[in-house]
């Protein structure tokens, strides 16, 4: 995705619904803000204590399915048009998937009766959202990313499994959970993979630095490893072959992560912030790995979490970031507000993994501060971010 794409030339409504990346990062930001702490909330007042359905089901979801799929949403209707040279869904079609994704969330929090309808209002969204992105790359004849569309309907899969199961047996759908975070992690292996290197080359060309490593064989080998390791963890969850193949192919993706060149970025967070990110869902893999390998040491929970919190957490909020600069006009530079809420972020998400390690009492309130900090960090990107999303692209300077 890059930062030169102008709106549709006839769009003349209001400028949030002139691209995607406007009302859905937005939009995710505030649900990050909101439903992690109502979450929180439920967690320590008990089953029954609040009037909204805010407990381990509703946290799961909403972070995978619902703020994952809100910010998706966002980075594609963006990319897509760059990727394929048709005009970018704007205008009343925009609005009405913001209205499809809203509901979901509405209906999610509230859990009304029947329960089958709440599944059916909520699992909506990301049915339509792939079959847009099918119809788009198929009308654009861009094959290369026929695989972003199948990671899209996987993921719309996962999350009518998600629904199906608590509608039959209820419980935590474990399965479909892992599913929805390994397509999740796949995705930004993906898409990260090829925007880090390159947005990392562009900035260094100009200053006669040493150039991140072409796409090579090892790159290849990273994707192909990684996909096998997270469909193993996906369908037969902690087996031996699965784990060590996560942890195997967590181990390339830091090589293939070094040869880019990050410790070169230092002087600009936009582009270190991406390396970060994909460090975080490296970590995620070695760690989901070493839990399925030594469960008395790691606790699956810091896995999950490095790969939630961490990996997704952080590199959303990187591309969030940068796209919503280089989309309305504003020069690609971090500012001191910027800095602040990736910090906030990286905090709390390093504190979230490392909780499960601590005694009872400290882990508690580890989990506590971890949730305060990473909400806090996306409630930031809403108030730093949303006058800009929602304003008119500003000319670029003469």
């Amino acid at each position: 995705m890059t930062p030169t794409i102008k709106p549709k030339r006839d769009y003349r409504g209001h400028p949030l619904f002139s691209y995607g990346f406007r009302p859905f990062f937005l939009l995710s930001a505030i649900w990050a803000a909101i439903a992690i702490p109502l979450w929180i909330a439920s967690h320590s007042l008990g089953p029954g204590a609040m009037s909204v359905n805010a407990g381990i089901v509703f946290h799961v979801h909403e972070m995978v399915f619902g703020y994952g799929s809100a910010v998706l949403a966002g980075f594609l209707l963006t990319a897509i048009p760059s990727w394929t040279g048709r005009r970018p869904v704007c205008g009343s079609p925009l609005v009405l998937l913001v209205l499809l994704w809203t509901a979901g969330r509405i209906a999610m929090v509230l859990g009304t009766e029947p329960i089958w309808i709440v599944s059916l209002i909520e699992a909506a969204f990301l049915v339509v959202l792939a079959g847009l992105v099918w119809r788009e790359i198929i009308a654009g004849h861009n094959g290369r990313n026929l695989k972003v569309a199948a990671a899209v309907t996987a993921l719309a899969v996962a999350n009518i499994g998600f629904h199906a199961v608590v509608l039959t047996s209820g419980g935590l759908p474990q399965m479909a959970i892992r599913a929805g975070l390994s397509v999740l992690i796949f995705l930004i292996l993906l898409v990260g993979g090829r925007i880090t290197p390159t947005f990392t080359r562009n900035w260094l060309a100009g200053q006669s630095k040493s150039l991140p490593a072409q796409h090579g064989k090892l790159d290849d080998l990273c994707l192909i490893l990684s996909l096998g390791a997270l469909a193993g963890w996906t369908i037969l969850e902690s087996t031996g072959v699965a784990s060590v193949l996560l942890v195997v192919s967590g181990l390339l993706n830091v090589m293939r992560l070094l040869r880019w060149r990050g410790e070169l970025t230092m002087a600009e967070p936009l582009l270190i912030a991406l390396h970060v990110g994909y460090l975080w869902t490296a970590s995620a893999l070695v760690l989901i790995g070493l839990a399925g390998l030594a469960p008395a040491h790691v606790p699956a929970v810091a896995g999950t979490h490095a790969a939630g919190a961490g990996a997704v957490g952080v590199m959303t909020l990187a591309v969030m970031t940068r796209a919503s600069l280089g989309h309305t006009g504003r020069a690609l530079h971090a500012g001191s507000g910027t800095v602040a809420i990736y910090a906030l972020v990286n905090l709390g998400a390093l504190i979230r993994v490392a909780a499960p390690f601590l005694d009872s009492p400290i882990q508690s309130q580890a989990n506590h501060w971890a949730a305060a900090l990473w909400a806090g960090g996306f409630a930031g990107f809403a108030l730093l971010y949303g006058p800009r999303l929602i304003g008119a692209r500003i000319a670029p300077p003469a």
